[in-house]
């Protein structure tokens, strides 16, 4: 009998896809409507009174057991025209309860991530394969960069979607 092994197997993390698109579905408590909106990453749609934006949205290859999750911001337009940061964190579609927006009218939650895949955030290491010979410079166009910061990427322009607002109820 051979002795036992104590090599400590790894896995490889699972592959994260970076899509350009979340998936959310809005309840109205008050008049009991869901309404389901896309909203593409780091732009605002306003549902109610809440304006819900998503920094990041997750999910896995065919491949693997389906997960999708999201990093989001809402915020809650008061009476006063302010807005106030309400929820800050991850939602997960699989979990929706489990990072809900705490509201007294409103209930948000993310169902799902779509749009054309973006790279893949963290993959399985593989094979180094040899790097292809760099063009020589002449042949390379420069690319714009913003002044005083080398490689540096400005980062995209927020912007507000409007929703067409929920039916309001009336007590006759």
């Amino acid at each position: 009998m051979p002795p036992p092994n104590n090599e400590t197997i790894v896995e490889p993390p699972p592959n994260k896809i970076a899509n350009p698109t979340a998936v959310f579905s809005g309840l109205d408590k008050i008049t009991g409507r869901i309404i389901t909106f896309d909203v593409a990453i780091n732009e605002t749609v306003r549902f109610g009174a809440l304006e819900v934006t998503p920094r990041a949205c997750y999910s896995r290859p065919a491949t693997e057991q389906p997960t999708t999750d999201g990093f989001v911001e809402v915020d809650e337009l008061t009476l006063q025209g302010e807005l106030k940061r309400i929820f800050s964190g991850w939602m997960f579609a699989a979990s929706p309860g489990l990072n809900a927006v705490e509201h007294p009218i409103y209930d948000v939650w993310l169902t799902d991530c779509k749009g054309a895949p973006q790279p893949t955030v963290a993959e399985a290491p593989a094979a180094v394969a040899p790097a292809p010979a760099p063009k020589p410079p002449a042949q390379r166009p420069a690319a714009p960069r913003p002044p005083g910061q080398p490689g540096a990427v400005p980062p995209p322009p927020r912007a507000t979607q409007q929703l067409p607002p929920p039916p309001s109820t009336q007590v006759r």
